[in-house]
């Protein structure tokens, strides 16, 4: 064989190229260069002639094929001929997998993505009724069993949860009360019916508004800093660490959370009703020409005991589904400040479309 030459050159020919020199050491200095050239070739079929390459290893042979993955993807086919037989040799004995064009090297396979959806659901599936169960569980036992606790870690999440979003839940709750007053006055003054203002008002806000608007806040405000503080400890293996000390991470992270939040979210509920009911007064006295004495009187025989507790209800599962969520997602955060990023905004989104789902099934549950 001819001696070998250290750099590889590019001719052109009539039917496509000609490579002269030595596809050794993973010399790729060539391949961007005829990737151009093919690109800008009116040719659909190019022969790639080999007869002079004096010699190749397995890296070589990787380039040749990288160039007919990237020819294919510029819908061009490429024909690689008179190659010597220990090129042969060097190509056949490289496995290399062919890309589908417009998949970036992902598989395009609908049964094979089918399958990868199942199964990622399955797998996803099993670790939500882990931490479920789990957080179930050491809730239950550990208001008995305080061992893998922390020490006034419910109290301080609650006071966390609690008080940190008492002005936004009651800031928001009074402006709910107040619009659905001015809304509903538009319909109802058209019938001299101005009174039942009270009545949607407080309906309202005890059976929905009051614990709806409660659990959206506290999924984009306590709902986030969970899981950005989940996930930050799983990426740094903080989890793992407590793993090798014989802690449970779910015990000692999300119970104290669940816990927290649990005490927590019935009287912010609470609140948000009164100060949405009180908003809607407020509206009725100044827009509608409605004494105090009249709303009271009226919202007195429309609220009913039912509506408060079913109420109540609501709060206490979606602050559940708000823990679960961002523990879920926190949990499986991976890669790094952009996957506690990535982690947090799936656990937000999620948490809220959990909480408008199961309102929606509880509201049928209760009123249907």
């Amino acid at each position: 064989m001819a001696e070998a030459r250290d750099s590889v050159e590019l001719t052109a020919t009539e039917s496509g190229f000609q490579l002269t020199g030595s596809l050794l050491h993973g010399d790729a200095s060539w391949l961007s260069d005829l990737t151009r050239r093919i690109g800008a070739s009116d040719l659909t079929s190019i022969e790639l002639d080999l007869a002079e390459v004096t010699a190749i290893d397995s890296i070589g042979a990787a380039l040749l094929k990288e160039l007919a993955s990237r020819a294919k993807s510029q819908s061009k086919e490429i024909a690689l001929i008179n190659a010597s037989e220990e090129v042969e040799t060097a190509l056949a004995h490289y496995a290399y997998k062919k890309v589908r064009q417009g998949s970036e090297g992902k598989s395009t396979d609908g049964i094979t993505a089918i399958e990868e959806w199942f199964s990622k659901l399955w797998i996803s599936g099993g670790h939500m009724l882990i931490l479920i169960s789990e957080s179930v569980y050491w809730s239950i036992v550990g208001i008995w069993n305080r061992k893998g606790h922390r020490p006034g870690a419910a109290q301080a999440q609650a006071l966390k949860i609690g008080v940190g979003a008492l002005p936004v839940v009651l800031t928001v709750a009074f402006l709910i009360g107040v619009v659905l007053a001015l809304q509903a006055a538009v319909q109802l003054r058209q019938f001299g019916a101005n009174i039942y203002v009270a009545d949607l008002v407080c309906i309202s806000m005890a059976r929905e508004m009051g614990p709806l608007m409660t659990a959206i806040i506290l999924a984009g405000r306590s709902g986030a800093a969970i899981a950005a503080e989940i996930s930050t400890m799983n990426v740094t293996e903080e989890t793992d660490a407590l793993v090798v000390m014989g802690i449970r991470p779910i015990r000692y992270i999300v119970v104290p959370k669940i816990l927290g939040i649990t005490l927590t979210i019935p009287l912010l509920s609470i609140l948000a009703t009164v100060v949405g009911i009180s908003g809607g007064l407020v509206a009725s006295i100044g827009a509608l020409d409605i004494t105090p004495q009249s709303f009271i009187l009226e919202a007195k025989t429309a609220l009913f005991l039912k509506d408060i507790i079913t109420g109540q209800i609501k709060s206490l599962i979606f602050a559940w589904l708000i823990v679960i969520c961002a523990a879920f997602f926190g949990f499986r955060a991976s890669g790094g400040p952009e996957g506690v990023g990535r982690a947090t905004t799936s656990a937000v989104v999620a948490s809220i479309f959990a909480v408008i789902v199961a309102d929606a099934l509880l509201g049928l549950l209760f009123y249907a």
